[in-house]
This record gives structure tokens, sequence and C-alpha cells, in this order.
């Protein structure tokens, strides 16, 4: 019984928290916000912090390092602190810019302190370790050009006359390649003639800061040993530095002149011979980083203008660096006769280059990469000082010939191997520190090109993947407990729901290779299990469908039987695991050896526990395996597979995914021209803003989206409304609005007086009332319309979204974001009723809610259809899955035809025109509209006499017919309302016709699936399906020639960057063009991103930014809806400043449930501060599983307290930061009241991330940790969890902590302006009467402190 002394151990104070008590006290006296007397400010302090080396301290940076900052007090231990805090924000997703644009006077004195620095004598003042911080903050500064401070430090040191760094006779040989350049480069010699020496002497100094950089490194490298030890401080700078350099080629205002130099200083040849390199314990990172360098330095891009270049292009450059190699030998040097006579193909490998290069003595080998302007020319009668090896392999490596890009990518295997996923440096573990740098791609702002874009989305999505897939494997694995028996084989002593153990394993096809390719076009195996386990598990097996995806493992466990296994320790020796390789289920066999297809028809009984799987093997993977085999005599894996794995079917697309990004980048993709640029990030951010696009519709059809006159004009504020009737009687909706487009983009004019945007025309609108013709006599005829009030930001957004072009709306939570989106579609539905429009999100949850709306408005179901699983989760009878579609149609079809055999009937015609589509078309032709046509002759109206009304309705044809609509049909009160009347009768009939001929093709195709497809290419208007299920689909949805002309994306902030790019692609060009006229994106960046496991991909790699977020980044014009309607304004204000300027709708200040109190709780919100409970405050019983067990208890308490009140429990949610903590109170709920049925359970117990995107009435927040702030210093997650409530918010927390965090200041100064302990009134039973705010005039205050609770009688 040893639990009691528990909480002792973690009383005892460990030395960061001592630290962090050293940091706390200073704070409180320097810097803290909540202190109103600071003492003055004093550099002491800032060198002893720097010295205890604590760097983690909150606000230190903005009010105190940065505020306090000048060139006076400047010093090498503030510089660092200063680097140390933001590379600090940078590690923990924070901005870290924002202080300094506050205050940017001292900046450019600052940076060229830090350049002086980095440039420094490593044994000098700076040590190679705070050499190495230096590193990592150029490197944020060079990734953070959008920040126009930055920018302007960073520019100098990248632009043309960096040239200067470069040889002399290479800067001539490249301003001779552009004679452009060529002029620049004398304007810039003229500049510098004009300048005063110390200015020029600092020019010159940053033009060559990043020359000397790479020198300074390639002095550090050489000086790594090959075989004695090294410290790790030059590990991680050599490793710093190459990162450094990958992140200023991938980006093309940095690289564009970058490139030449980092050519010419030879860098990559002096890594590849560094010791480094062979050092295969430290160097293995570096050898890595410097692989994804030489890949960004050959990039096949046109470094100047930013053009891909093709395939032809750089073979092109190939032989043109060839030819002139060989020109040289055979000008200067007779002993190259044979290889400058020799043709290219003989002599471009590596083998023959070394072949020809190799008996070359040193001083020759210069000479002729002196020809070449690879090296300054060597003087007569001297003697190089450049070793051979590295001679002969700058002239190698620059000659040999490259395999392309594409080539690769389709010879690498989709599917992990063991070698990938236990490689720390490629797929860190989960509790990644953002320390270290890694092997792996960025997203930032801007990529070279799309192939680029593409690429390294694939590589990221693919290592993800991976880290999924190590997860999945150790714990299957594990649980399988591998031990060796006693004759050296495999015996299992577990056993695992996700593996089972191989019976056997046989390769049975492998297919001859396409011409021109090296691997075989597929290679198929079976796979037989023995399924000796429960039923459920049974079928789950044999439920394995097509391109299901499994793992085939080795394993060669070296553990006797009954070893126990240690989670802590590493997996792979425990286990024994050997190999790990990918393949794809094709399907099961059957009795006779045949694969079972999936289909409609029931699956065959199979006898015995044996199941044997044919699977696809990934050919790529197979052909390295053979090479390997037979080359180096290595032994064939496919003859040792002992386990196969498989994974739950959600979790398990990646390599659909993949396979769709790989064809993305074997085919032309094409983007539309608009969009191209602002993809990657280039050019104005705004020239796909509907008001720069030269096909900009005039006049639009706002249809049902204004509910008057009064609501069109207070909707377009500042603009003068033209209504073209003048009776007030007429102007009601829909309304057609005329609005002034400028004609051609921005012309130059001479006067620069006559401004567009001042004269009265461009802010005048028209604004023309039309009626809806009349559509027929009954009920549901009418047209359903919308009941909402849209605000002007609302209707800016609408309008923007029915222009052509790049439509991004902002929308706060509560804002109407779906209400905005169901309105844009359903107007370019009427618009435009020939194109179709594609809905993609994130969740399915999301896109049933629109669904719901759309269904709402007038648009005809028919035309609607929904992809994917999701439609099962819909809230309606209706199914609009492609099949559910195809049984409408069908049905519909029957009801219609029996309306044209009742028609039939009544106008007294014989046969049967009601047998099929076709016969009721001949039947429309030659019975309804002759009729139609002699009724029209007699009561048109015939010269300057109107006919009599009441022949309207004595000559009409079809009165049997419509003897069922509400009578009498016509009033007879006018001759032109009765013939509308009777012109929407003949509409009504129309329709029925017009909808038979488009079902004709449903009686002509016979099969489910040709009618889903037809139904999918051909009738449907509006498309809707998730992101993920887009880029599942692609191929299929192209072959069948899928076309859309509008793309809309709800939640575009929580889609994965690559899942929002794919859904631009799901069809084919026309005449090499995209045929998408507008793309409508609605998110809201300042809410949490999408979800990425892994915290490397999500840190380092910045996987977590969505297209939406980076497209905000760039400056992409936004609309930014600004009224909210869900919850209180008090609640509002916590989280609306981080907003432009949200403010609140009407009705959130007059109905009643937002002015009345919350019964039994003296404030509408509060946090309330817990103390340790039992001497604990936060726990950690697994990593990063954080519990909080004081809060726990508190807030279940208060929610049962709210219930005992009358509360519905349903309108409760309570939320936590940590999923550690929601385990815990969902175990105290259902100890405590779970199954009390006076209480109850809350609406959801669920994490803060998980419940985005939903909200209810009363929220419980517990933020559950003690001694950092953990993640919710990410604002996004703040404003998550501040926005879900709708009328009180109640958040249990340690306020010393989170009152200190400068990013979490806005919301907490207002929190913490109330009381901390948690006020309540337990005889107010709910519902009460009071007003919010009224009570402290009532009521008497009285404080018992018990829990920290304060009662009021």
């Amino acid at each position: 019984m040893a639990a009691p002394a528990q909480p002792k151990k973690i009383v005892a104070p460990t030395v960061s928290q001592i630290n962090a008590e050293f940091v706390t006290q200073l704070a409180c006296k320097y810097w803290a916000p909540h202190i109103k007397k600071k003492s003055p400010f004093d550099i002491k302090v800032i060198e002893d912090i720097y010295e205890k080396e604590i760097v983690k301290s909150s606000q230190y940076l903005e009010n105190y390092l940065w505020m306090n900052y000048s060139p006076e007090v400047s010093s090498k231990a503030y510089l660092m602190s200063i680097c140390c805090m933001v590379n600090e924000k940078f590690r923990e997703n924070v901005p870290a810019w924002e202080i300094f644009k506050k205050k940017p006077d001292h900046f450019p004195f600052f940076f060229k302190h830090i350049l002086k620095a980095a440039l420094a004598e490593t044994d000098g003042e700076f040590s190679l370790h705070e050499q190495t911080v230096l590193l990592l903050f150029l490197d944020h500064c060079f990734n953070s050009l959008e920040v126009d401070l930055i920018r302007s430090q960073v520019q100098q040191l990248i632009s043309l006359p960096m040239w200067m760094g470069l040889q002399l006779a290479r800067l001539e040989l490249e301003l001779k390649k552009t004679p452009k350049l060529r002029k620049f480069w004398n304007l810039i010699k003229k500049n510098d003639e004009k300048m005063d020496p110390e200015a020029r002497e600092q020019a010159y100094q940053e033009r060559r800061f990043l020359s000397q950089l790479i020198q300074k490194f390639i002095s550090v490298l050489k000086s790594v040993p090959l075989s004695e030890p090294v410290t790790m401080d030059k590990v991680h700078y050599c490793e710093r530095f190459i990162e450094l350099m990958i992140d200023l080629e991938a980006l093309l205002p940095t690289r564009r002149w970058f490139n030449t130099i980092l050519d010419d200083s030879h860098l990559l040849v002096h890594c590849y011979l560094s010791n480094l390199v062979r050092r295969e314990e430290d160097g293995h990172l570096f050898s890595q980083l410097l692989d994804m360098l030489k890949f960004y330095t050959g990039f096949e891009i046109n470094d100047q203008t930013g053009n891909a270049l093709t395939e032809n292009e750089m073979t092109t450059i190939h032989y043109d660096r060839i030819t002139s190699l060989q020109r040289a030998a055979f000008a200067h040097f007779p002993e190259l006769y044979d290889f400058a006579l020799s043709n290219v193909a003989e002599v471009d490998t590596r083998e023959s280059l070394v072949k020809f290069f190799g008996p070359l003595s040193s001083n020759t080998l210069h000479q002729v990469a002196s020809y070449l302007c690879l090296l300054p020319t060597l003087p007569k009668n001297e003697d190089t000082t450049f070793d051979k090896e590295f001679l002969l392999e700058l002239l190698v490596s620059r000659h040999e010939r490259r395999i392309s890009q594409i080539q690769q990518l389709n010879q690498m295997p989709l599917y992990p191997t063991e070698k990938i996923i236990w490689d720390e440096n490629i797929v860190p573990t989960e509790y990644y520190s953002g320390e270290g740098c890694l092997a792996l791609p960025k997203l930032n702002l801007q990529f070279l090109t799309l192939h680029d874009y593409l690429l390294r989305n694939f590589n990221l999505f693919r290592l993800e993947s991976t880290y999924e897939i190590r997860q999945d494997i150790e714990d299957s694995v594990s649980r399988m407990k591998p031990w060796q028996s006693e004759y050296g084989g495999v015996v299992f002593g577990g056993w695992a729901r996700m593996a089972q153990p191989i019976v056997a394993f046989t390769v049975v096809e492998v297919a001859k290779p396409n011409i021109g390719e090296n691997w075989p076009t597929r290679v198929r195996a079976d796979v037989t299990i023995n399924l000796n386990v429960r039923d459920h598990i049974k079928d789950e097996w044999e439920g394995l469908r097509k391109h299901d995806v499994c793992f085939l493992i080795t394993v060669r466990p070296t553990k006797p039987y009954g070893t126990k296994f240690d989670r802590r320790r590493p997996f792979i020796e425990q286990v024994g695991l050997v190999y790990v390789r990918g393949c794809e289920i094709q399907g099961m066999l059957d009795d006779k050896g045949r694969v079972i297809e999936d289909g409609p028809e029931p699956r065959p009984n199979l006898r015995g526990e044996s199941r044997t799987f044919r699977v696809f093997l990934d050919p790529n993977q197979y052909q390295q395996d053979m090479t390997n085999t037979i080359q180096n005599g290595a032994e064939d894996v496919y003859e040792t597979f002992n386990i196969i794995m498989r994974r739950k079917p959600k979790e398990n697309n990646f390599k659909a995914v993949l396979e769709t990004i790989r064809n993305l980048m074997n085919t032309d993709c094409v983007v539309p021209d608009w969009l191209h640029d602002i993809i990657l990030g280039y050019g104005d951010p705004s020239s796909a803003h509907y008001s720069k696009m030269p096909n900009q519709i005039a006049t639009l059809d706002f249809n049902d989206t204004f509910l008057s006159i009064e609501h069109l004009k207070a909707s377009f504020p500042g603009h003068n409304v033209k209504v073209t009737v003048e009776d007030p009687a007429l102007q009601i909706p829909p309304f057609r609005i005329t609005f002034p487009v400028r004609s051609g983009k921005g012309k130059k004019r001479k006067d620069a007086d006559v401004e567009d945007e001042d004269t009265e025309e461009a802010k005048t609108l028209i604004v023309e009332p039309h009626v809806i013709p009349n559509r027929g006599p009954y009920p549901y005829n009418q047209p359903k319309r919308n009941t909402i009030q849209f605000t002007h930001t609302q209707i800016e957004a609408i309008r923007a979204g029915m222009q052509p072009g790049l439509t991004m709306v902002v929308g706060p939570p509560g804002t109407g974001k779906t209400d905005v989106a169901v309105q844009i579609i359903s107007n370019i539905y009427h618009n435009f009723p020939e194109q179709r429009t594609l809905i993609v999100t994130h969740s399915n949850q999301a896109l049933n809610q629109l669904f719901e709306k759309i269904m709402a408005l007038d648009i005809d179901e028919r035309h609607l259809l929904r992809l994917g699983h999701g439609e099962e989760e819909l809230e309606t009878e209706k199914d609009f899955s492609r099949y559910g579609r195809v049984n409408y149609v069908l049905a519909r079809r029957i009801e219609l035809l029996e309306e044209v055999k009742r028609l039939q009937k009544s106008l007294g015609v014989p046969g049967d025109a009601s047998y099929t589509c076709e016969t009721a078309g001949y039947f429309f032709l030659y019975q309804v509209m002759s009729r139609w046509e002699e009724y029209i002759s007699k009561v048109k109206n015939k010269g300057s006499t109107l006919p009599d009304v009441t022949e309207v309705s004595t000559f009409f044809p079809f009165h049997e017919y419509f003897a069922n609509a509400p009578q009498p049909i016509f009033k007879g009160r006018s001759y032109e309302e009765d013939m509308e009347i009777a012109e929407g009768c003949f509409r009504h009939i129309k329709k029925i016709f017009t909808q038979l001929e488009e079902f004709r093709a449903s009686e002509l195709l016979r099969s489910g699936l040709d009618r889903s497809k037809y139904l999918l290419v051909k009738e449907a208007k509006i498309i809707a399906m998730t992101c993920t299920h887009a880029a599942l689909k692609r191929h299929d949805l192209v072959k069948l020639g899928f076309k859309y002309d509008n793309i809309l994306m709800e939640e575009a902030a929580q889609i994965l960057e690559i899942e929002t790019f794919i859904p631009l692609l799901l069809q084919n060009p026309q005449d090499g063009f995209s045929r998408l006229k507008r793309w409508i994106m609605i998110g809201d960046h300042h809410q949490l991103p999408p979800v990425i496991k892994n915290m490397a991909f999500q840190k380092y790699s910045n996987m977590e930014q969505s297209l939406f977020t980076r497209f905000v980044r760039v400056g992409v014009p936004t609309v930014d809806l600004d009224a909210q309607g869900r919850a209180r304004a008090s609640l509002c204000n916590l989280y609306n400043w981080r907003y432009k300027n949200l403010g609140n709708l009407p009705h959130v200040q007059l109905l009643p449930e937002f002015s009345t109190a919350n019964a039994g709780l003296l404030y509408d919100f509060q946090l309330i501060n817990v103390e340790d409970f039992q001497g604990v405050g936060e726990s950690e019983p697994n990593p990063y599983f954080y519990q909080n067990l004081g809060e726990a208890e508190y807030v279940v308490a208060l929610f049962m307290y709210m219930c005992l009140l009358g509360y519905p429990a349903d309108k409760i949610s309570i939320l936590t930061t940590y999923n550690g903590q929601k385990h815990l109170i969902r175990d105290i709920i259902n100890r405590r009241c779970g199954n009390n049925p006076l209480i109850g359970r809350p609406n959801k117990v669920t994490t803060v991330d998980r419940f985005q995107g939903q909200q209810n009435d009363y929220i419980l927040l517990s933020l559950v940790r003690t001694r950092a702030v953990g993640h919710l210093r990410d604002v996004r997650r703040l404003v998550v969890a501040m926005s879900r409530a709708r009328l009180g918010l109640y958040i249990f927390a340690r306020v010393s902590l989170f009152q200190n965090c400068f990013e979490l200041t806005p919301a907490f100064s207002q929190l913490t302006a109330r009381p901390l302990h948690l006020h309540i009134i337990p005889t107010e039973p709910f519902p009460t009467t009071r007003k919010v705010g009224l009570l402290s005039s009532f009521y008497k205050t009285i404080e018992s402190s018990f829990f920290g609770v304060c009662f009021l009688p």
C-alpha cells in the first residue's frame, strides 16, 4: 500500500521548477502586465537570465527585452536572448514578429549585429552553439518574407548585387548568358560609386554575407575528424547550416541569385567529400539533408524567370554542359581527344567520366575547371592548392547524367519499408520537441513550381501515414508476442485482432514491364492464413475488400519463450523485426482458387478455417528487392514473411491519395491561369478577386437574397441605388442588380484627377425588380424563399461568390458561414442553370448541415447528389447518394408517367402515351402543344382591343386536368392576371415532359452503375463530397468525364493543403484550359487547423497550414463576416479581439434568452481558480496524457449542481484541452451521476479540438495544466474554446499560470476582472426571470470559503 506516498514525490521541485520560480519572481518585479509598480530596466537581469539558460519565460520578449532594446544597451547576452526567444516562439508555432512590427526603429541595427555575430570566429566571443542559434534565427527570417520589416532587411542579402561574391570569370559568364543583367550590373556599379565610403563598405559586407558564411561553414566542416570524437555542437552547426541552404534554395525570391553563388562555392562537393558524411552515426542526418540540398540545387526551374523546365529543356542544359567540356578538352588538352570526340550518351555516366579524367594530374584538372569558369585560373609554374579527389568530383558531379525528377518519383515504392518506418530523422517519434532539425520538406508561403508543390505534399503525406503505420505495427506485433522457439523458429505467445500469422506465401505472377520501364507492370501473390478466431473477427478478415492495404512482416525474435515486452525499450530488437512490405488486396480465393469479386451477389460460404487472399505487391519495391538479391546476394525478402497485418479502413486510404498525387504529377496538371501564381504564392495576391477578373458579370439576379428594397439599400452602404420602377408597391423582391463594371485592367490615364472610384457612376447600382413567372396552380409550385436578413458583409460575400474568380470568406464563430454558402450555391444555380457546382467540406457533419439547408431553398432535388459514405447520417428520409438518386429518378419517372396518363385521360386521347418517356415526348409534341397553340391563337391580343377576360377561362383546354388544384383557377379580375395563370399551368405541364426527357436515359441504361454514372456526369448540378473522397476517387471521376464549373469549400481552414488542391483537378482540361470559373473558400484561420498526429510534421514541416491560411498570409483579399448571432455579447468579447471588427446581430441583445441571467449563477462567465487538490496539480500517468483531479471533480460538481437546479443535461457540454482529462472526467461522471435519473450525463464530454464546429448553451471548460501553459498557447485553440458557449462559460484553471501568458492576455484580462471564486445562488431554480447584471442591488453577498465557492442567499 504505497499509493498515498505518491503526492509527496510530485511535490519535490525539479530544477526547471526552481528556475521557473526564479523567473516568475523576476517577471513580477520587472515585466508582468498585471503588476502596476514595475522596477526600472536593468541590463544585469538579462545577463543573469541568459547565463542560467532560461528562455521560456512568458512575456519576457515583449514586455522587457525588445521594449528596452537600443544600440546603447546592446550586448552579446542581449542579442542572444532575443534570438533564443524568437526561436522558441517559432518552435511553439506562436506569432513571433508582432512586437518587432510595433517597435521597428532599432531592428536594422539589431539585424546587422546578428549578421556580424554569425560570421565571427568560433573561438572568439560567440561559441559554435550560439552561432547555431543565430543560424536558426536567420532561417526564420528568410522564411518570413511576408513580413515587411524582415523583408526590407533580408532583401539586401539576396538581391543581384550579391553576385559580387562570384569569381570574376564566372561573373562574366553569367552576365554574358543574360544580356539584360549586364545593364543592371552596370547600374549597380554606378550607384556604388555615388555612395560614401562607409555606406559602400557596409553594403559590400551585406552583399558578401552569404558567400562568407559558406566559407566559414566549409572551414568548420573541414575541422571534423574522420574517427576521433567530435563535439555535437559542430555536427548541429553543420546540420542547421545545410537546413538554411535548403530553405534558401526552395524559395524563388531567395534562390534567384543565390543559386549561382552556391554553385560557385562548390559547397556540395566539399560536403560529399567531408569526413562528417563518412561518420555513420553522427553524419546520418547530415547526409540526408545533403541529398535534399542536392535535389533543390538541380531543381527543374529557370532561376531568373521562375518558369518550370520541361524534360527536353533539362536535357538541352545537360548536353550544353557536356559539349562545352568537350570543346575545352579538344582545344586545350590533347590527352582528352578520345573524350572530346565521343558522343554525349557514351561519356555522361559517372563511370566513363572517372575513366577519362581519373588519370589526369591535379594541375590539369584545375586547368580544365578554370576553362569552364568553375575555379580561378591557375598561375603559371604554380601547383594547385586543391586535392585531386575534390577536382575530380567537381568535374564528374557537374557533368554526370541525372535521372529526371518525375522518373525518380515513378520508380519510388508507395509503401514504406522498415528502413523508413523506424528512421527517426524522417519519421520522428510523437514526442518531437522541436529542438533539432530533420530531413523533411517544409510547407511555407511559396513553392518553386506546381511539381515542387505536389512533391513536398506527396512526401509529407507519405511520411505522416508512415508514422501512423508504425504505431499500428508496433501495437499489433507486440500483442502477438513473437518469441524464439526451442528449435530456432518463431512461436507466437499472444494474438492480435489486426494481425495473423502467415501459413503460406507464394508469388504467383510477375508480369512483363511496359516499354521503357524496368519494373514489372504487376506482381501478385497468395497469402494463406488460419482464421481460428471469434466469428466477428473472422468476419472482419473475410470482409477485406478490393484495394484494402495490408502489411507483410517478417520477425525473427531472439528472446526466449515467456520474455516480457517492455514498451519503453526499442521495439525492433525486442520482437526481432526484419522486413515490412505493403500489399493491396485483390480479393479472397474460393474453393477453386478464383478471386471472389465484390458485388451484389452473396459471397460463397467457405469451409474450414484456412483462407487465402490474392494480393498485389508494389512492382517498384519488388524490382528493387530482386535486384538487391541478385546483385548483392541478399536473401529473398518474399520467402520470409510470417505476419500479415490489416488496418482500420478509415485510416487506410493513404495509398489511394498518394497514387492520386503521383498521377497529378504525371499529367499536365492544368490549374486555371488566374489561379496558377496565387497557388505558388507569387504575383499580385488580389489578381483573382472578381474586381480584377476580365470576365466580370455586370448584371446578376439575386433571386430571394433580399427580403425587401430597404434590406437591399442597407446592404450596399455608400452606394446610390436607382430602382427602375417608381411605384413603391412594385419594388418587391426578387431583384436584378446591374453593377458598374470597370472596363479593362487599370488603364493608365493622363488625367490623374479623374479617378474611377470617386465618380458618381462607379457608386450607382441599377436595381430592377422582376416577377418570377407563375409555375402552376398547386401550392407546392410556389418557390421556397430565403428568410434570413443578411448583413452587408454577408451580401458582399454572396456577390463575390456569384462573380468569377477566387472568393475567400473568413467566418468567425456564429456569423452564418453556412447560410452564406447555401445562398451562393442557390444564386449560382438560378443565374447559370447550365453550370455545375462542386461542394467540398472537411467533415461529413458539415456536408450534412449544408445539404439540409440547401433542401430548404428553391433548388430542384433531382439536381442534388452526395458522394461518399456520409449520407447515411443525413437527418432526412431522402437519400442523396448515387443509388438513392437513381431510385429517386426511377420512382419520379413512374409518378410523372402517371401524371401523363391523367393528362391523356383528361384530354380524351386514346392509346397508351404514358408507357415510356419516349411515347410521352411524342404525346406532348402532337397532342399537348397543338392544343396550347390553338388556345393561344384564340385568346392572344388581336389589334388594339383587349380580349374578354372570360375567354381566357372559357377556351382553356386543361380544365379537367387541373380539377384537383385549388379552385377557382382563374380569378377573372384582369386579362393579364388570368393569362399569367394560364401560362403558369402550361409551365407546370411542360416541366413534367422536360423532366421525363431528362429521365429518358434511365430507360436506356439498364444497370444501376451506368445510371448512377449518368446522373453524376449529366444530370446532377450540385455535387457534394468530402475532401478525402475527392482525393480517393479522382482517378475514377476523371475517367468518367466528370465536369464542373464552380467549387465551394466549407471549413476550408481545416482541410490539408493537398486535399484542398486536388478538388481543383477532378476533371480533364478542355483544349488545354481548365473550365473552372469560380472558387469559393469559406473558413476561419483563427480556429484550429487540420489535425496532424505527428508533432514533427505539424511543427517542423508546417504541415498543419491549410491552403486557406496560406492564402490569407500571402495577402489574398478576404470578406470578413462581422456580426455573430450565437453567443451573448459578453461571451463574444472573450474572442472578438482576434477578428477585425466582430460585432453582434441585433437579436443577441433583444431575445429574452440572451438578456436573462443564468439561474443559480451570479455571472454568465467566470474563470475559477483551482489550487492543488490533495497536494497535486497536474499529473501525467503516460507521456502527454495530462490529468488534473481537482479540476475534474470541480467541473463535475458544478454540472451536478446545475442539473439539480433544473438545467437540462443535454444543454451542458464539458470540454477540456487534453485527452487524459477527458477520460478522467468521464470516469468521475460514471461514478458520481451517470446513472442518476435526476442528473444524467452532459451532452458531450470531449476535447476542445473535437468540439470545433459545434456549440451548446452552457460550456464547462477545464484547462488542466498547472506547470506550463502547454498547447493552449496556440491562440487558435483558445478562440475555439471561448466560442463554443451560447449563454454560459465557466472555466476551471490555475489562474497564476495562464494570466502571465502573453498570447492569452486579451481573453484572460477580461476573465480575471471578475472574482476568481465561483459565485452561486443555490435558491434560484432554472429557468429564472432575473436579468443579466441586475443582481447586485437586490442581493447581499455572503462569502463562505468552501472549495473556493461563494454562496449568495
